[in-house]
C-alpha cells in the first residue's frame, strides 16, 4: 500500500511553499490553472488525501453530527435515526453513529471521542447507566466546551440542552383507559424499563387511570422485573392462572412474551386477554392477531431532534442560542386485534 503524502512533502518536492500547495488543491483563485494542474496531478500520484480533522479544528465546523444511540437491536431507535438522517441529509450535514450499549462508560468514551473536532453537536438517547447513575458530567463538559447536545425520549436533567420527548404519562392513562372502556377488570402492567425515566412516567400514567376509575392496584398484576428468567416466570403464571383480562406492556419485550405465552396457553386474544403495549416495530402488524399499540412516531422525534440541533448550529453567536426547547411528541393509539371493538 502507498504511503500518504503530506502537504509539507508535496511541497518540498514540489519546490513551492505549503500555502501554494493548500490553496492549489482547495482551488484557490490566487494560484494559476497551470499550477493548480500540476499540484493535484502531484498529489493524487502521492495518494494525498486531506487531514480532515486538522481541517475541522482550524475551521471550527465539520457539518457532522454525532448520533449516540443505547442499542441497535430496538426498531425504535432505528426509526429515529431514519428521521434524523432525512433531516441532516436535507440540510447537508453528514452523521457519526455510535451505540454505548447501554453503557455510561462507553457512553462517556464515544463522546469525548467525537468531541475532539469530529463533530459539530449531538443528538442522544441516554444510556440505562447514566439513567442509573445520574452522572452528567461529560454532558456537561461537553456543553462547556461549546458543543450542544439535543437529547430525546430517555432524558436527564441537563438544563443547557434541547429535548425530544413523547407524552409518555398522558400516553400511558389514554392506553390503559382504552382497555377499561372496552370492558377489562383485571388489568396487568408489566414492564423491563422501570429503571428508565420514559418506564417510570408509563407506570405513573397507569396507575392514574386505575385511580381516575376508582379501581383498587392489584400489586400481583404488577411485574416490573429487569431479569428476564423471573420477569416471564411471574407473567406466565398470572396468564396460566386467568388472573388478568388486559395487559399493558411499557416495552417491546413485555409485549411480545404477552403475546407468545396467551398463543402457547390457549388463551384466546381478544376474547379472553386484550393486549396493548407500547411499540414502533412492524411486527406488531404482521403477527396473528395483530397487537393494538401505543405508537411514538419515531421518525418525527429524529426529524424534531435533527432541526433543534442544527437550528443551534446555524444561530450559535444569536441570543436565542440560549432559549432551550422540551419538544413533545403526540403518540397515537394503533388499535388492531388484540383489543375488544368499541
Amino acid at each position: 500500500m502507498k504511503s500518504k503524502a503530506t502537504l509539507k512533502q508535496i511541497a518540498k518536492e514540489l519546490g513551492v511553499s505549503i500555502s501554494t500547495v493548500s490553496k492549489a488543491l482547495n482551488d484557490s483563485s490566487e494560484i494559476s490553472k497551470a499550477t493548480k494542474d500540476k499540484i493535484k496531478e502531484f498529489a493524487e500520484l502521492k495518494n494525498y488525501t486531506p487531514n480532515l480533522m486538522a481541517k475541522n479544528l482550524k475551521y471550527q465546523k465539520t457539518n457532522t453530527i454525532g448520533v449516540v444511540l443505547p442499542n441497535i437491536l430496538n426498531s425504535f431507535f432505528a426509526k429515529v435515526f431514519s428521521g434524523i438522517e432525512n433531516v441532516a441529509r436535507e440540510k447537508g450535514y453528514n452523521l457519526i453513529t455510535a451505540i454505548s450499549n447501554e453503557s455510561l462508560e462507553r457512553e462517556k468514551q464515544l463522546m469525548e471521542m467525537l468531541n475532539n473536532g469530529a463533530v459539530d453537536g449531538f443528538i442522544l438517547s441516554v444510556a440505562e447507566e447514566t439513567q442509573l447513575s445520574k452522572k452528567l458530567d461529560h454532558y456537561n463538559a461537553i456543553i462547556r466546551s461549546g458543543t450542544p447536545i439535543v437529547l430525546f425520549d430517555r432524558i436527564v436533567d441537563l438544563p443547557k440542552s434541547d429535548k425530544v420527548i413523547v407524552d409518555d404519562l398522558d400516553s400511558a392513562i389514554d392506553a390503559t383507559q382504552h382497555l377499561i372502556n372496552i370492558g377489562c377488570k383485571k388489568i396487568a402492567l408489566i414492564s423491563t424499563i422501570d429503571n428508565l425515566s420514559v418506564g417510570k412516567l408509563r407506570f405513573e400514567g397507569y396507575k392514574k387511570a386505575l385511580e381516575n376509575n376508582e379501581i383498587q392496584i392489584d400489586e400481583e398484576l404488577i411485574i416490573v422485573d429487569n431479569d428476564m428468567d423471573s420477569f416471564d416466570d411471574k407473567l406466565k403464571r398470572i396468564m396460566q392462572q386467568r388472573l388478568v383480562d388486559g395487559v399493558f406492556a411499557l416495552d417491546e419485550h413485555g409485549l411480545t412474551k404477552v403475546h407468545k405465552i396467551a398463543i402457547q396457553e390457549g388463551i384466546a386474544i381478544p376474547e379472553e386477554i386484550n393486549i396493548l403495549g407500547f411499540a414502533d416495530g412492524v411486527w406488531s402488524r404482521r403477527m396473528s392477531p395483530s397487537i393494538s399499540t401505543v405508537s411514538q412516531h419515531a421518525p418525527e422525534i429524529g426529524e424534531k431532534s435533527a432541526t433543534l440541533l442544527i437550528d443551534r448550529l446555524l444561530n450559535k453567536d444569536e441570543e436565542k442560542a440560549f432559549d432551550y426547547k422540551t419538544i413533545i411528541i403526540k403518540t397515537e393509539l394503533r388499535q388492531r386485534e388484540s383489543t375488544k371493538k368499541l
